[in-house]
């Protein structure tokens, strides 16, 4: 009879040591948390939530200040050429403003995107180490020139320079329209605005390739290597298809960069109003070299419609940056990232 119960105790003792332990196991859980983990984290979500508000702000700062001069426009602001907010009545819209931005940063980024790309992977495939970090380094330094020198080199250099090759294009290309003119004249266009877009964007999608491309494991490499493939087939199958989703981010930044460029724009193109695909034409404006000119000599209605136009580039900027998430997160299956 005196066994059973110290059975009973027995067993309930076995029974309430893991409840016993399981209380300290918990507590030492919670401890793991510190105060500087729970700062760290408020402090990170504050950032998020900051930049979610500094971009609301800025849409609603846009739409506030463009209502009143919309109102008050007398033609179609999404389909008018002109651009004639000053006047009485005011008669502006956007359209040739947008078809030039979005004509030179599309040309823009079919000059730099090869060319930057081919850097990249000539610096972190076929250059030796000695020559890779000199030239990586002289890539960085090209991004942090400020604006207004590629525009004055643009300007003074570049324009008079890229005559003969306009004229080239116009006298043997010409029955293509991008290439036609109008009396064979040649000069500040499109096209010259465009290069130097160009290599304004270069050292930027050319170091963010470059960073993507040294993330792809050395075992892909040298498998695709191991296995008889040259050194182009190997980038083609190993290099390529991993870093394409970095590929399309960086080149979506230098759109981003190519489209809002404001002072290296203004300085080559001559700042006209009109809808023409003669890229080597002296004709053509942007929405933000555009805001630049015209800023200073607007009146109240003019800087709403300066402000509208901008509130179009947001849009855009916005829409291009969706459409490069929806391309790089259909491209996940192609890299490391979705393992």
């Amino acid at each position: 009879m005196s066994s059973e119960p110290d059975g009973l105790r027995k067993g309930s003792s076995r029974n309430d040591a893991p409840v016993a332990t399981a209380e300290p196991a918990s507590s030492s859980d919670g401890a793991r948390v510190k105060p500087v983990d729970v700062l760290f984290k408020n402090l990170t979500r504050s950032a998020g939530l900051g930049l979610l508000v500094l971009i609301a702000t800025i849409a609603a700062f846009l739409v506030l200040e463009a209502t009143n001069a919309l109102s008050v426009n007398t033609g179609n602001f999404l389909t008018t050429t002109e651009w004639f907010p000053n006047s009485s009545p005011p008669f502006f819209g956007v359209a040739a403003l947008l078809f030039g931005t979005l004509l030179t940063a599309v040309i823009a980024m079919a000059i730099a995107v090869p060319v930057a790309v081919g850097i990249a992977l000539f610096i972190t495939v076929y250059a030796p180490r000695r020559l890779a970090t000199p030239l990586a380094f002289i890539v960085d330094l090209l991004a942090a020139v400020p604006s207004v020198i590629f525009g004055l080199w643009g300007l003074i250099v570049l324009v008079p320079q890229m005559k003969g090759i306009q004229e080239f294009l116009t006298d043997y290309f010409g029955w293509i329209p991008l290439f036609a003119t109008q009396n064979g004249v040649v000069g500040r266009s499109i096209f010259v605005a465009s290069v130097v877009l160009a290599i304004m964007i270069l050292p930027i999608v050319a170091a963010l390739s470059r960073e993507v491309f040294l993330q792809v494991p050395t075992a892909h490499k040298e498998a695709a290597l191991a296995l008889g493939a040259t050194r182009w087939e190997m980038i083609r199958t190993a290099v390529l298809p991993y870093g394409r989703p970095g590929v399309v981010s960086a080149s979506m930044l230098g759109l981003g960069r190519a489209m809002g460029e404001t002072i290296a724009v203004a300085l080559v193109l001559p700042a006209s109003f009109g809808i023409s695909w003669k890229i080597v034409s002296p004709a053509g404006n942007t929405i933000a070299a555009n805001v630049a000119n015209g800023f200073a000599e607007a009146n109240s209605v003019g800087r709403g419609a300066l402000i509208a136009s901008g509130l179009v580039l947001f849009i855009v900027t916005m829409i291009v940056n969706m459409i490069a998430r929806a391309i790089i997160a259909r491209r996940r299956e192609f890299s490391g990232a979705a393992a």
